[in-house]
């Protein structure tokens, strides 16, 4: 099936932007693909960047963008197909600590307004727990646990999920009769 009838959106962790468009082109762009006319497509450029919040930014280029506002582009160009499932790989990992926890949350109130599946890859567990419905933990590409933040973080099911999903305290000990017995 060709990419612009996937019904997916994708956003790069650089975002992918191209350099030669203004953010209205570059949210617009799946949008040329397919039997929209000037005026729709015009339309719906500006109701996603209403929606990102980057609509005064509309004749800008890439390059004359904060980090935040590239994401919120790339954000808009992955909603402009009307995606049934969105795809974001670390798409916050070139941004500062404060603005990723500003933007993370905006993105969570994008997806929820808009229903959509979304798959959210990042190695950082803080960001992990607080964006997700349901948390997969992987090593070495297998899965390790699966389950809400909750369940990751306060019952995780082995010693690398307790590891890496925060600070924690772990007792090394072994199974008795009756309890746990110390070990050594």
């Amino acid at each position: 099936m060709p990419p612009a009838r996937r019904r997916m959106g994708f956003v790069f962790q650089s975002y992918a932007l191209f350099p030669t468009k203004t953010v209205a082109d570059n949210i617009g762009f799946a949008l040329t693909i397919g039997s929209r006319d000037r005026k729709e497509r015009g339309r719906r450029v500006a109701e996603l960047a209403q929606l990102a919040e980057i609509d005064g930014l509309l004749d800008r280029y890439p390059h004359e963008l904060s980090g935040g506002q590239q994401q919120r582009v790339a954000l808009a160009r992955a909603l402009a197909c009307d995606p049934e499932v969105l795809l974001l790989d670390e798409p916050m990992s070139a941004l500062d600590a404060r603005i990723r926890v500003k933007l993370r949350n905006e993105l969570r109130a994008i997806v929820d307004r808009l229903g959509i599946t979304t798959l959210y890859v990042t190695h950082d567990q803080e960001e992990a727990l607080a964006m997700s419905d349901r948390v997969a933990v992987m090593r070495n590409g297998r899965i390790e646990q699966i389950g809400t933040p909750a369940e990751i973080y306060h019952g995780p099911r082995s010693w690398f999920v307790a590891q890496f999903i925060g600070s924690s305290n772990l007792v090394e000990g072994r199974v008795v009769a009756g309890g746990i017995g110390r070990v050594g």
